[in-house]
This record gives structure tokens, sequence and C-alpha cells, in this order.
């Protein structure tokens, strides 16, 4: 008989950094772009996910058989266009986010 492994928390990714430490992301979203053919996520650390002022990062990614992200497929956003396209897309849902909190 199997032990079935619990499933894993598809809201956060842990990344590495070049000296190995480890640490937890929140996945604040996901989107696909057809301009570049990728799919993108918005990333923040856990440990500041109470805190007035969170510092996002995007990376690229393939998404998993699941469709799901999965840290070892995070690639960096070198193109500036691309750049550019990622940013509008986080400014428009911080604007988003912004007009559902005005009364």
């Amino acid at each position: 008989m199997s032990e079935e492994q619990p499933p894993k928390d598809l809201d956060e990714v842990i990344l590495s950094d070049e000296q190995g430490n480890e640490e937890t992301y929140l996945i604040l979203f996901t989107f696909d772009s057809e301009d570049y053919g990728k799919s993108y996520v918005f990333l923040y650390p856990k440990a500041d996910e109470d805190a007035e002022e969170i510092a996002i990062q995007a990376y690229s990614f393939t998404p998993d058989e699941n469709g799901d992200v999965d840290a070892g497929d995070l690639e960096p956003i070198d193109d500036p266009e691309e750049w550019d396209m990622v940013q509008e897309v986080l400014n428009t849902f911080t604007s988003d986010d912004d007009d559902n909190y005005e009364e």
C-alpha cells in the first residue's frame, strides 16, 4: 500500500539564493502572454506577508503538468520590452486592487 503525499501548497514557491539559503515566497498571481508565448508569475517573500509594502519579483516560468508554478522552472526576465509588458500588467493589477479598496 503506497502512502499518498500531501498536496503541495500551490500558493507558495521556495527559492534558493547563491549561498543555498531557502526562502518561501507567496504567489501573488500568474498570467500568460500571447505576444511572448510565456507564462509569468509575481512573487513576494512570505516573511513580508503582513508588511505595508512588499518587494514583488517577477519571473517567466514553464508550467508543470498541472499548469502550476515550479520553482525549478523560473526564469529571469531580461528583455527590456518584455519587462515593460510585465510591469504594465502589475501596474494594472495593483491599480485594480486599489480601486477595490476605495469607497
